[in-house]
């Protein structure tokens, strides 16, 4: 099987300069969206279960997953949190 020699992907070719999101299969991803997803999932942890604060993260991490899945980050990356792998496989 032959392989074609492509250049590398740069941040630029995904989003060009002042444009905030893009359509990849179908669905619309925002930049930001996998920082987002980061920063909530690093926080995670910090949080208290059925608190406001704890519930909110869940529900902003349930609308980013599918981005994740989208772009095909978990094609790549595996959480190593159970409560991220679980909110990311109930996004699948």
């Amino acid at each position: 099987m032959s392989h074609q020699h492509q250049p590398a992907v740069r941040p630029e070719d995904v989003l060009p300069t002042g444009i905030d999101s893009t359509e990849i299969n179908g669905h619309t991803v925002r930049k930001g969206s996998v920082a987002a997803f980061v920063a909530n999932a690093k926080r995670l942890d910090d949080l208290t279960e059925d608190t406001p604060e704890y519930e909110a993260l869940l529900t902003q991490m349930r609308e980013l997953a599918p981005a994740l899945h989208t772009i095909g980050l978990l094609d790549v990356f595996e959480p190593r949190s159970p409560a991220v792998a679980r909110i990311l496989a109930d996004a699948a």
